[in-house]
């Protein structure tokens, strides 16, 4: 029965390892993925703090089974010569009573370093939680990109309104400007038309007005045209943060997948070789 088990186990076992060295391939591509982005720094720091957080867990199971493994021995040894003393063994009560006292201040100073061990461990572990974790860090990252994008809100719409506010001052300027023309061509029209020289003076400042309009309308369309580039050139770049936005998001969610499925298969393959 025990031969036909481990043959049986057999196959399990190179399907687990044809999973695991699936699960390895899977990541190194996410790595490198990762890696093509720019993310590699903070992802390789988040795992060293998962490996340092693991090794401390294993460093303190240890520990404690180690100081629980004295503590029994030290406590086993105490109610042996407590026996021998309340029963009167070896009738050499001096030589119990001082192994009694040795044995009390081992045990003592082994309850003393368990209590600085655990001091220790609690501090790191404090340490450790001060980090904050992949969670955490993702939905950090969604808050500062809402607080980006309302902040990009605002000044693009204080932006319009200061642009606003400088059109329409310049058309007030304009139009002041026209109102005074034309009311200074309508109060000399009558003096100017009465002389042939006052016709010449005043067809030669209407032609000087026209040019001077003109001048500053190729100014504002230069302007506009100006405008318009650089209103063109945001618009792409816009749109490539966008596309390199939901590859972000598309990577980051594979990311986290494969994590999740990682997990699983560890737990899987740690119930495997337990059963």
């Amino acid at each position: 029965m025990e031969l036909s088990g481990s043959k049986a186990s057999t196959p399990d076992l190179d399907e687990l390892n044809r999973r695991k060295v699936g699960i390895l391939n899977g990541l190194q591509d996410l790595r490198e993925r990762i890696s093509k982005e720019g993310a590699d720094a903070a992802v390789h720091k988040l795992i060293s703090l998962m490996q340092t957080l693991k090794a401390l867990e294993t460093q303190e199971s240890e520990f404690q089974s180690d100081c629980d493994a004295k503590r029994s021995s030290l406590e086993a040894e105490v109610n042996d010569l407590e026996v021998k003393t309340a029963t009167g063994c070896d009738g050499d009560l001096d030589d119990l009573n001082d192994s009694l006292r040795k044995t009390l201040e081992k045990l003592d100073s082994a309850k003393k370093e368990l209590a600085a061990r655990l001091r220790a461990i609690l501090s790191l572990k404090r340490q450790l939680d001060d980090v904050p974790v992949q969670s955490e860090l993702i939905q950090y990252e969604r808050r500062f990109s809402e607080l980006n994008a309302h902040i990009q809100e605002k000044l693009r719409q204080t932006r319009k309104y200061y642009a606003t506010y400088n059109a329409l001052l310049e058309i007030k300027e304009l139009m002041l400007k026209e109102t005074s023309l034309l009311n200074s061509i309508s109060s000399q029209f009558q003096d100017a038309f009465a002389t042939t020289e006052g016709r010449s003076k005043l067809l030669d400042s209407m032609e000087g007005i026209v040019k001077s309009s003109q001048q500053k309308l190729e100014k504002v369309q230069l302007g506009l045209q100006e405008e318009q580039k650089v209103y063109d050139a945001l618009k792409e770049r816009y749109a490539a943060a966008i596309t390199q936005k939901r590859c972000c998001y598309s990577l980051l969610e594979a990311f986290q997948e494969e994590c999740a499925r990682n997990e699983r298969l560890k737990s899987q393959i740690s119930t495997q070789m337990k059963n």
